[in-house]
């Protein structure tokens, strides 16, 4: 057994955690990995624990572009053989390439490449992906989020060489996590969901019935966000709070601030990768900061509509940008304006469309964003610190890109609409809208037809609960530098150990 890791960034510490834990848990010696900063290729190179059998650079993989010469001839090839079905798929799918964005704040969206570039750094990086599994023939590929030119190409080039895929999604409750083969379907839950629902399932599962009763019961009862027991999330209760934005102009948050905008000039010019492409300039990130403090100075406050109790309203929150997942799993409705607008003409006449900005965003949208959404008729702006959950509650139907408040709508027993593939699409109180056309007649469906089915939610939560692991995935990978090789608890073995189920792995004597 062969297992190659996409260590994306931050996630290399995590990746190699996991590979540390397989080949002592488990036996496995072989691992290759496809990274993507400097620092963490630095890191897997010097560490002894594991030795990988292949490392490859991202970074130094894009810089060859620029003495690359454009072969039309294999990008015309390469489009027949793994086209999606063209080529723009891979591309659009990279927010660095094709937006300009994680190395500019949102809401920048100009690349920095022209059309002939963009062709080129496909070039170089098909050519290095198709050539590294070539090399390495891994019989398992964990990609830990499918984001980028390279992270797409892996998955689709292994897809089409029958090499075992497994990508980690969350769950929506708690910090749990499931793996799946595919980016946009959730398959080894599809498979469970289906035996629950045929009641084709072993006595050792039927605790998971119990424990879907019961999760079901008390979020009735008591709706919590999802995400409420993940100290990765806490920073949403103060993220539209005025005064979490502006602690810098104390004498403490000024020192820190100079202190943090001294050790981003250090590492830029020490750290031997300021010319990398993922590399933030300072001057830049000084730059968008000031631009989105300036906007949060400014307010947003005079936008925001009064919640009505009296009124018939559908709730549409918006998604937080970029985000890697509606990029692929919901292409069309990117732009949220847009559905915003499609929506809004779909209702019925006397409804009112309730659109509430995700609270990470609070500070990053330009107010003309705003305005041009308030332009609609029928539409209440909400303000991003109203509670989500009091707004599903009291709303006839929930339309969502792929975004959270579509599963807890569901929960609550509210008919929903998603634009997106996104895994609770297989509940029956869910409908998927991908086709624009269809969507007032969806609408009218669900608000005068809408039927609440019991034992189809408890079989997909029994079902998610089988499927998943607790594993609080955001911390960790969120944690200073990524670097958790030193944590004294292995917060990774439910993962490590999910991977192994699903590869067939004994454990090792």
């Amino acid at each position: 057994m062969k297992i190659c890791f996409l260590l994306q960034r931050r996630f290399a510490y995590i990746g190699h955690r996991m590979a540390v834990i397989l080949n002592k848990k488990y036996g496995v010696e072989e691992f290759c990995g496809y990274t993507s900063l400097l620092s963490s290729y630095q890191f897997l190179k010097s560490q002894k624990d594991i030795n990988y059998t292949g490392l490859i650079l991202d970074e130094e993989i894009f810089d060859r572009y620029k003495d690359e010469k454009l072969d039309i001839e294999y990008i015309k090839n390469f489009e027949k053989d793994y086209g999606l079905p063209n080529l723009w798929t891979y591309i659009c799918s990279d927010r660095v390439v094709r937006y300009g964005q994680l190395v500019r704040e949102y809401p920048h969206d100009t690349s920095s490449y022209s059309h002939e570039e963009m062709l080129r750094i496909f070039q170089v990086i098909s050519k290095s992906v198709v050539e590294f599994l070539d090399k390495e023939k891994p019989d398992c590929i964990f990609i830990s989020v499918v984001g980028s030119i390279a992270s797409l190409l892996l998955y689709q080039v292994a897809k089409k060489r029958d090499i075992k895929i497994l990508i980690p999604d969350t769950a929506h409750i708690g910090n749990k996590y499931f793996l799946s083969e595919c980016y946009d379907s959730s398959t080894y839950l599809n498979e469970s969901f289906k035996l629950f629902k045929q009641g084709q399932i072993s006595a050792a599962d039927a605790h998971y019935r119990k424990q879907a009763m019961d999760f079901l019961k008390q979020f009735q009862e008591k709706p919590q966000y999802y995400f409420s027991n993940s100290g990765a999330y806490s920073a949403f209760n103060t993220a539209v709070s005025l005064s979490s934005h502006f602690r810098f102009f104390s004498p403490a948050g000024l020192y820190r601030s100079l202190r943090w905008m001294w050790r981003q000039n250090k590492e830029f010019i020490q750290g031997g990768f300021r010319n990398y492409y993922t590399t933030i300039k300072p001057w830049n990130e000084w730059w968008d900061k000031l631009n989105r403090k300036m906007r949060i100075l400014i307010r947003y406050r005079n936008l925001y509509d009064q919640f009505n109790l009296e009124e018939d309203f559908v709730y549409f929150p918006l998604q937080s940008e970029p985000e890697a997942h509606p990029m692929l799993n919901a292409p069309i409705f990117l732009d949220q304006v847009w559905t915003a607008k499609q929506l809004a003409r779909s209702l019925p006449v006397h409804y009112k469309l309730y659109v509430k900005d995700h609270p990470a965003m609070f500070g990053f949208r330009r107010r003309s964003y705003y305005q041009e959404l308030k332009k609609i008729p029928n539409v209440r702006l909400i303000d991003p610190a109203m509670d989500s959950l009091k707004l599903i509650s009291h709303s006839k139907l929930v339309a969502t890109i792929i975004g959270t408040a579509g599963f807890e709508a569901a929960l609550l027993k509210k008919p929903v609409i998603s634009f997106g593939k996104i895994s609770y699409n297989l509940l029956s109180s869910v409908k998927r809208c991908d086709n624009i056309e269809d969507l007032p007649i969806l609408i009218k469906n669900q608000i005068e037809n809408f039927r609440y089915n019991e034992k189809d939610t408890l079989d997909f939560l029994a079902a998610l609960f089988k499927e998943s692991v607790d594993v609080d995935l955001n911390k960790l990978w969120n944690l200073e530098g990524g670097r958790i090789e030193n944590r004294k608890t292995d917060e990774l073995a439910p993962l490590a150990d999910l991977i192994a189920e699903k590869l067939n792995l004994n454990l090792s004597k």
